[in-house]
């Protein structure tokens, strides 16, 4: 899986909570003000489809565009390299991050804690 910009994953996260859309309804679900050009957006877009992140559907000229890659595989692919990259690929170290970092709050140790017990 090909590694994506900000830019590529922001406009990821769109199309995985619209499903599928034109590059009109990209821009439209955008925060960004003012909102990017159409010949940007479209742009990142076909970089994506490049990617085989979405594929489209064809309305003559118009493209309606959609997922190809769930945002589940995404995220397992991102979080993997993540601890390969930063945490020489041990979950431990990971965690051990977190709770020296004092991200992790008392519930969250809890429901860590539950979850280990289970398996």
């Amino acid at each position: 899986m090909e590694e994506l910009t900000k830019t590529e994953e922001k406009i990821m996260q769109i199309m995985w909570e619209l499903k599928s859309a034109f590059v009109k309804d990209i821009i439209e679900q955008m925060p960004d003000e003012p909102k990017p050009p159409y010949n940007t957006i479209s742009s990142v877009v076909r970089l994506l489809e490049t990617k085989g992140y979405i594929g489209h559907k064809a309305y003559g000229k118009t493209h309606e565009y959609f997922p190809t890659i769930s945002k589940a595989a995404y995220r397992k692919h991102s979080f993997s390299k993540l601890i390969t990259n930063y945490f020489d690929g041990s979950a431990q170290s990971l965690l051990s991050f977190m709770v020296k970092e004092e991200t992790l709050s008392d519930k969250d140790i809890e429901e860590i804690q539950k979850m280990i017990d289970k398996q």
